[in-house]
């Protein structure tokens, strides 16, 4: 199985948190237990092959710590996304942009422009390139945040 693939699942797993309400552990061990998982596999063709022990590690990790940090990346939406009240955000746009802020502050061998495009392309996959591009512009603006030009002239470079 590819990260890819492994962070797919681990959206599947967050929106579906978002409905129940579950421990984001009850969730791992639910969704992807063996017999749970071949059903599904049915369904989506991401299932098709189960998470080796890293990406396992991977997906309990991020599973767990957009659960745990999920008043801090909605902030972060809110913040950025402007004209745009977080109630009226689809649940599983949210749900991919809470994953992608999480990997961009606190997933170390996740590079920023992995999570971002990642998040675009389950985006598109699953809530067409209309939400992919709103999902775009809000990551996008978060990243440019973290790393504000440092002069007047790396300023006027970057508005270019």
């Amino acid at each position: 199985m590819k990260r890819g693939d492994a962070r797919e699942l681990a959206v599947h797993l967050i929106y579906g948190r978002a409905f129940t309400g579950e421990e984001p552990e009850q969730v791992v061990s639910t969704r992807l237990d063996k017999e749970y998982y071949e059903k599904l596999a049915e369904e989506n063709e991401v299932y098709a092959q189960r998470p080796d022990r890293f990406q396992l590690r991977y997906i309990d990790t991020v599973v767990t710590g957009v659960a745990n940090r999920e008043e801090e990346l909605d902030e972060v939406i809110r913040k950025f996304s402007i004209g745009w009240d977080i109630r009226r955000i689809s649940k599983l746009d949210r749900c991919i942009l809470q994953l992608a802020i999480f990997e961009i502050l606190y997933v170390e061998d996740v590079p920023v422009g992995v999570a971002v495009s990642e998040a675009v392309r389950i985006t598109k996959k699953y809530d067409g390139d209309e939400a992919g591009a709103f999902v775009n512009g809000i990551l996008g603006s978060f990243v440019r945040s973290l790393n504000p030009p440092t002069t007047e002239a790396e300023a006027g470079e970057e508005a270019q």
